[in-house]
């Protein structure tokens, strides 16, 4: 065993061995140990070229896999990750369609979008025809999905919004195709599940209200829900491109939040070869779920919707 930290060193909080599987065999490739104040990876042996890709995975924690067949796999997608890359954030380098990539061995296929700040549950096609199959079920808007959002104020009970959308500037334009600039029209229905009011100043408030929502976008336009939210003058927290800095701020300040308050938890679709009804669930990830449990919003979500504590 090599005793000096390599390159490949990294802090880690579970696990005890790393390894890779090739037919019967397991190979370790690394144990841990204690280094300072940490956990670090040290090497069993010089890792060959074969091995390179694989730790590679080392440095990123494995995507939560929800659902997973010949045809489908959906994951749990982080806050903070682009689905794939974009000429729009060209200095990202971790994209979750190559992380996926790496972490099942194969290669797959985006069939919808998640902005890169909201969570929540991703969809990708694991051949060509389930790919183009399931975009014709997004593209047919046949595809349901239910969103667990925070913003600011107190809305009505229940609503819907009617309010076309113009077409933004996206990888398509990007890469010289022409693209229609009209507005789309796009529909959300929206439902308040709890709501709060904070002795908290904020701008020329002495308080501050906010309320937790659930949204279902009935077409899929860039940004939609972040967009009508803010048509009725109630944006997402965390939004920075359409909410209201300050209100961020004082969630990031209060609540530690780091991110926008908006997560995909329910998708139902169609299986691209047999039909059947399938509906795909995530958890909230646990940063989105401190604030609902700081603000007292627990009981008003599925309990299958909250990280296992």
């Amino acid at each position: 065993m090599h005793d000096r930290i390599t390159k490949y060193d990294v802090f880690l909080s579970r696990a005890q061995e790393v390894a890779v599987h090739r037919k019967d065999r397991k190979i370790p490739l690394a144990r841990l140990s204690q280094f300072g104040h940490g956990l670090a990876l040290r090497i069993s042996k010089p890792p060959a070229k074969s091995y390179n890709r694989r730790l590679r995975l080392i440095h990123t924690a494995m995507l939560p896999i929800l659902y997973r067949d010949q045809q489908l796999i959906a994951i749990h997608k982080p806050s903070n990750l682009l689905v794939h890359r974009s000429e729009l954030d060209r200095h990202e380098t971790r994209f979750a369609i190559q992380l996926l990539r790496d972490q099942i061995g194969q290669r797959v296929y985006p069939v919808h979008r998640l902005d890169k700040g909201t969570s929540g549950v991703l969809l990708f096609a694991l051949d060509k025809e389930s790919a183009k199959a399931m975009s014709w079920q997004f593209e047919r808007q046949e595809v349901s999905k239910r969103y667990l959002a925070v913003v600011r104020g107190h809305p009505a009970e229940a609503g819907h919004i009617d309010h076309a959308l113009s077409r933004r500037v996206d990888d398509l334009a990007w890469l010289g195709e022409k693209v229609e600039q009209g507005p789309q029209e796009a529909q959300t229905d929206y439902r308040r599940l709890a709501t709060v009011e904070l002795p908290i100043a904020v701008d020329r408030y002495p308080s501050s209200r906010y309320a937790l929502m659930e949204l279902s976008p009935l077409t899929g336009r860039r940004h939609q829900l972040r967009r009508h939210m803010k048509h009725i003058a109630h944006p997402i927290i965390g939004d920075a491109t359409h909410g209201k800095g300050v209100h961020n701020r004082m969630f990031a300040e209060h609540f530690g939040s780091q991110r926008m308050l908006l997560a995909c938890m329910e998708m139902q679709i169609s299986h691209p070869v047999t039909g059947a009804a399938i509906q795909l669930t995530c958890p909230l990830a646990e940063d989105f779920a401190r604030v609902v449990r700081a603000l007292g919003w627990a009981d008003a979500i599925p309990a299958s919707w909250l990280p296992a504590v």
